[in-house]
């Protein structure tokens, strides 16, 4: 294979020919992480992902304290069970680090990119796969969170927005200046449930996302709401969906928000819908801590996080009888099995609609009797 027709990430293209490395062992390392990010970046992978994976890898070497000619399935074996056993990782998570580190490897061996030969010439050993069929975590269950993790009853929920409240409240009436944060968090709250977004979602969210709905124009200027951040599949990048506002109080939240407090925060030239004092755009942990503390707050479940709110929205509407396939076109689910997982019904729901099928299973059997009762008396039969 020719230099021109070297595919990126090869060795030859990132290591000048037998030119002697003062650091042999961490520049040719790096010069592999260099070339299979390059590869990635080919593949159109998404750039979190990218990051993502190769903090992985960088994670594993430096638990091995080993170069990747020098790593072995036994190496990864340890890794992986100090995650689990003493780190507490869940299972999605170890599984996330063996996607990253199988890749890794399957680029390293692969004969088209050189690496192999490479490490033959410069340490006497080369690359091995590392994570095979015997040490890797098999996908088996549709859901793999937590069990305590669930959705909000309608009493915590409602429970969670009162708090959020009471802090605006608190805090304005003690002239804290943090009463707009406060604000914005406990409507950001009420708007992820509202849409059903992801915690992404609703932290990209911008004022123009949102618009009218021609077919709802009771809903004034918030009738619909364009996602535009949405959860990306695989190479792919975010999948943009629009979603119609159900719940009519949620239009009254958005117009003092947007109306009255959010221009506060002095930000006339800034597009995000929820705008920081110290930058342009809440950051993703923020939501998360200002929940934790207020669900904790509260004496409420731990299970119950920023996502919980998702789980709820998707609850919901199907306990008050919306189409399941509306829901599923809501949160943007490609499959109507992946809206059931979220779907976490109450045992109220359970309950109403065992009543309902008992009561028709009385009725009809009411009906029976009547009508064989009535053709008793026509007949001439005593009943």
């Amino acid at each position: 294979m020719s230099f021109e027709q070297a595919p990126e990430g090869a060795a030859k293209l990132l290591l000048v020919g037998d030119v002697p490395l003062l650091h042999p062992e961490p520049q040719v390392f790096e010069a592999m992480i260099e070339g299979w990010r390059n590869q990635m970046l080919a593949r159109n992978l998404a750039a979190s992902t990218i990051t993502g994976r190769e903090k992985q890898v960088r994670a594993f070497q430096a638990h091995a304290m080993a170069f990747p000619w020098e790593w072995s399935p036994a190496l990864a074996d340890e890794w992986f069970a100090d995650l689990r056993a003493v780190r507490q990782v869940t299972r999605s998570t170890v599984r996330g680090y063996q996607v990253a580190l199988r890749g890794f490897c399957e680029f390293v061996t692969d004969p088209a990119y050189g690496w192999a030969v490479e490490c033959e010439n410069r340490f006497g050993t080369h690359p091995v796969q590392v994570i095979t069929e015997m040490n890797s975590a098999v996908h088996v269950a549709d859901i793999e969170s937590e069990p305590r993790k669930r959705a909000f009853t309608r009493e915590e929920l409602q429970a969670l927005f009162d708090y959020a409240d009471e802090q605006v409240e608190r805090k304005r009436a003690l002239g804290r200046k943090g009463w707009m944060s406060a604000f914005r968090d406990a409507t950001l709250m009420k708007v992820a449930y509202s849409y059903g977004t992801r915690r992404t979602e609703t932290q990209m969210l911008d004022v123009a996302d949102f618009g009218r709905n021609p077919e709802a124009p009771e809903f004034g200027e918030y009738g619909v709401l364009y996602v535009r951040h949405g959860k990306a599949k695989r190479g792919s990048p975010p999948k943009r969906r629009s979603v119609l506002t159900v719940f009519p109080w949620t239009v009254e939240v958005l117009d003092q928000w947007f109306g009255e407090v959010r221009p506060l925060f002095g930000v006339d030239e800034n597009p995000a819908a929820w705008p920081s004092e110290r930058s342009a755009r809440i950051r993703p942990e923020t939501l998360n801590h200002r929940l934790a503390a207020y669900r904790d707050a509260l004496g409420l479940d731990p299970g119950l996080d920023f996502h919980s709110l998702r789980r709820s929205y998707v609850t919901h509407l199907i306990e008050d009888g919306w189409d399941p396939r509306f829901v599923q076109e809501q949160v943007g689910h490609d499959h109507a099995s992946t809206t059931s997982i979220y779907t976490c019904v109450s045992s109220d729901f359970r309950t109403r609609t065992l009543r309902r099928a008992l009561d028709g299973m009385i009725a009809d059997a009411l009906g029976d009797a009547l009508g064989d009762a009535l053709g008793d008396e026509l007949c001439g039969e005593p009943s």
